[in-house]
């Protein structure tokens, strides 16, 4: 990563380098960001933006310093490194794919020129130093360092300024307008390849120093004054500091896992992000003090971008940026206070618990500069007396950074216990929770009537008994009638009674489930409880082509010529795909018998007319009856018999 800032940014962030952070606690966030791969990310203190260079896209994805998109500049073919110019206004890009590196006004978002670098010199490393911008080019060992003179009238292409050195792969270059007349450039593709330190005062570059340090750089940053380099090496090799005059070792910070990005504050803080295959932690800070331990945050719960410069420092340096996640699926992080340790806080409570008897709640607060013992904690317990919570006063850290406290808790239900660290000067707040699963009584609750069958729309009261609570006696009754074309309906809602009784007159024209609720309450658990009633359809029925009715045999008997074929009308309650069952039966040997049954289905107003052919013998009695059968066509309501409808032949 390249930062780079204005001297009025400088001034400010070295004002804020030596400020004693007070923050009790960070705002760190965490933003879906549309970047496929990172190449290359710089930050822009002065239009507080951050472009980020997408090669597999062709494109600069423009951010805030929140990571919302401001917009995508598109239509740049495998667009690689970025560099930023002293004052913000330009933004250089090398386009790899169109073997050009093009100027980018930082104010309006739109390009201001073009620079043509040769036919497959695929420019993909970029350096501003002393009015020139250098650059890496080619492919593997055919590459090399470029130079673009923006000094002159019309800027000028120049190739082939290695200096005698045979580049492995194109150079990563680095250089600070604090350092004038220093290039930096890395040989990363091998494991033989120097650093090289280039003197470019005369224009001309001229190897100063070089040296092997075991090559594979995955990234690198200068530090605020441009006299030394901070490397990020393969493998588990620790991030380490050399002197550009002699490349001789300053400093090691060491890491847990490979170093993948590097990025220096304006005061000299140092960030890194790791692969953490492991789940130790991703990201580091270092301070200047080589004997204090580095804050570790995980930001990702994936690998990190391996390279693509990803971790950047904000202008000020009091924010860091951190892109994690994988290929198509990046996340922007903002870290707000990453000089603050960050500790990790646990709780742990039963998973069950009974009423009104003690329990314990155990945990750790633990950071890479360890907390002493007695540093505060504040409880909080959330229950049903208490939804927003109620204080259990300060607890402390013991040894070893494990706490314990006891709570006796006098609600039952879910109850959760909040402990909270509110951060120092050194260390940034944590919270940690644990909930409990606390007994409670189970209460009496009834609802009469189950298993009933009411006539059709019949009124029907249905009444819910609470036994004894604790402080809720209310009570919910629900309806919910067979069919799905009937919701579940709230019938009523209310307080019982004195005697612990809640009514409601339900109309009944289906089968219907009646649902008495109880929400439950500190003391009591919720509970539910169910009647289900029947209702039965309306039915009738008529006979017609009889020439008389006559009261004989204990009932009305329709008289009918044997030549007339009586026709049964009957009428149901009408329902989508309801049948109904007509039944005919004779007297026969002092018994009524089943001659024929079989089933009809009815129009959409509920009719059917069935007309009862043959030859039937005379002098006999017979019977004929309509029934709704539950499960025939549908099963929304409960069986109905019809009347029976006396007849009998003559001549």
């Amino acid at each position: 990563m390249r930062l780079r800032t204005l001297p009025a940014a400088t001034a400010l962030a070295a004002l804020f380098g030596s400020v004693v952070l007070a923050a009790p606690a960070s705002a760190d966030s965490s933003t879906p960001i549309p970047v496929w791969s990172a190449d290359d990310t710089v930050v822009d203190g002065v239009h507080q933006r951050v472009f980020i260079s997408d090669g597999y896209d062709s494109q600069i994805v423009v951010t805030d310093l929140t990571g919302k998109v401001v917009t995508k500049l598109t239509g740049l073919a495998q667009v690689r490194d970025l560099e930023l110019s002293p004052d913000s206004g330009t933004l250089w890009a090398a386009v790899q794919g169109a073997d050009k590196i093009v100027a980018i006004d930082t104010a309006q978002l739109t390009q201001t020129a073009e620079y043509p670098t040769g036919d497959r010199t695929f420019p993909s490393r970029l350096a501003y130093a002393d009015g020139r911008l250098w650059f890496g080019y080619g492919d593997q060992w055919d590459s090399g360092l470029g130079e673009v003179d923006l000094t002159a009238g019309t800027p000028a292409v120049a190739l082939d300024l290695a200096a005698g050195h045979d580049f492995s792969g194109p150079p990563d270059l680095y250089a600070d307008p604090d350092n004038p007349g220093t290039l930096l450039a890395l040989d990363s593709n091998i494991s033989s390849g120097p650093i090289v330190v280039y003197d470019i005062s005369s224009g001309t570059p001229v190897i100063r120093v070089s040296a092997e340090k075991n090559g594979f750089f995955s990234d690198a940053a200068l530090t605020p004054d441009g006299q030394n380099v901070v490397v990020a090496g393969p493998g588990t090799r620790a991030l380490t500091e050399y002197r550009l005059s002699d490349l001789s070792e300053v400093r090691t910070f060491p890491t847990v896992s490979e170093p993948e990005t590097v990025s220096v504050a304006p005061d000299g803080t140092v960030a890194a992000t790791v692969l953490d295959t492991d789940g130790i932690g991703d990201t580091y800070v270092f301070g200047a003090d080589p004997a204090q331990p580095p804050g570790v945050r995980d930001l990702s719960r994936s690998w990190m971008p391996d390279g693509g410069h990803s971790t950047s420092w904000s202008a000020d340096g009091s924010q860091l940026f951190v892109l994690t996640g994988y290929v198509g699926a990046m996340q922007f992080q903002t870290v707000d206070a990453p000089r603050l340790y960050a500790p990790t806080l646990t709780a742990a409570a039963p998973a069950k618990a009974t009423r009104a008897e003690s329990l314990t709640v155990k945990g750790r607060l633990t950071a890479n500069l360890a907390l002493p013992a007695g540093t505060p904690l504040q409880v909080t317990r959330t229950d049903l007396d208490s939804p927003n919570g109620k204080s259990l006063g300060t607890k402390y850290l013991g040894t070893g950074g494990s706490y314990s406290f006891t709570d006796t808790p006098p609600a039952g239900g879910k109850v959760k216990y909040t402990v909270t660290y509110a951060g120092d000067t050194t260390h940034t707040g944590a919270t940690a929770s644990d909930t409990v699963d606390v007994s409670r009584a189970t209460p009496a609750l009834t609802l009469n009537n189950n298993g009933k069958a009411y006539d059709y729309a019949k009124s029907v009261t249905f009444t819910a008994h609470l036994g004894s609570t604790y402080k809720n006696r209310k009570v919910e009754i629900w309806a919910d009638p067979y069919g799905s074309d009937k919701p579940n309906t709230l019938v009523k809602s209310g307080t019982v009674n004195s005697a612990g009784n809640l009514s409601v007159a339900v109309t009944l024209k289906r089968k219907t489930k009646l649902t008495a609720k109880f929400a439950g309450d500190a003391h009591y658990a919720p509970r539910t409880v169910s009647s289900t009633v029947g209702a039965r359809v309306k039915v009738s029925s008529t006979l017609a082509g009889a020439y008389r009715t006559k009261y004989t045999w204990s009932h009305t008997y329709y008289f009918f010529r044997q030549s007339k074929d009586p026709v049964v009308t009957t009428t149901m309650t009408a329902y989508p795909g309801r049948k109904q069952l007509l039944q005919v039966q004779v007297y026969y040997d002092g018994v009524w018998q089943t001659t024929d049954k079989e089933y009809f289905k009815l129009d959409s107003s509920g009719k059917s007319v069935v007309t009862l052919t043959g030859t039937p013998p005379t002098g006999y009695r017979f019977r004929v009856r309509d029934s709704y059968i539950s499960g025939s066509g549908d099963s929304v309501n409960t069986t109905t018999y019809g009347a029976w409808k006396y007849l009998t032949f003559t001549k």
